[in-house]
């Protein structure tokens, strides 16, 4: 049995198929503490499940979500995976805080070819410089939604390559989905 993708394509073998998903924390406070410690505001606490919820519309089942460290990338993976029918395994990863899009890249280098489907969460401008830069190729308007939004905070890219983990470069993938709470 082979996997195709939703552009017909089919990869060169089911376990050589993979999909990244990258999700912006939602809406933060602008509150007196420190970036790394700013907590969701109260429409980043609304819209946080709404994203879950598409997620889980998406039907991805991940193997592993990797999660910035601020806290509001937390509160909104706490808020978001309950929307999901099964927790993946997650990693509270430090550098993907401030991380720049050659550091997430390296990150996603390491991740073990065992994972097939991962979910990133973390901030701009480092989730949308990815999206765009893995995008080699675009299906249907993901493209330009996602451009026309400039990724907000709860939105989501989904993408999708062949190969390994470690071959993540840019131009790789297909921007298969892009969705926003406010779109």
């Amino acid at each position: 049995m082979s996997v195709a993708t939703s552009s017909g394509k089919t990869p060169s073998g089911p376990s050589d198929f993979r999909r990244i998903v990258l999700l912006r924390h939602a809406k933060a406070d602008w509150g007196q503490e420190a970036d790394h410690e700013r907590p969701l505001a109260e429409r980043g606490r609304k819209d946080a499940p709404v994203a879950g919820r598409r997620l889980a519309d998406t039907g991805i089942p991940f193997g592993l979500a990797l999660c910035s460290t601020a806290v509001r990338t937390r509160e909104t993976w706490k808020l978001a995976v309950h929307e999901l029918p099964e927790r993946p395994r997650t990693v509270y990863e430090e550098r993907l805080y401030e991380a720049s899009l050659g550091e997430i890249i390296a990150l996603l280098n390491e991740v073990s070819d065992e994972v097939r489907d991962l979910l990133v969460i973390g901030h701009n401008p480092g989730m949308h410089a990815l999206a765009d830069a893995l995008a080699g190729e675009a299906e249907g308007d993901a493209l330009a939604r996602m451009n026309r939004s400039g990724f907000p905070t709860s939105a989501f890219a989904v993408l999708t390559f062949t190969g390994s983990w470690k071959a993540v470069e840019h131009g790789v993938g297909t921007l298969v989905d892009y969705w926003n709470p406010h779109s």
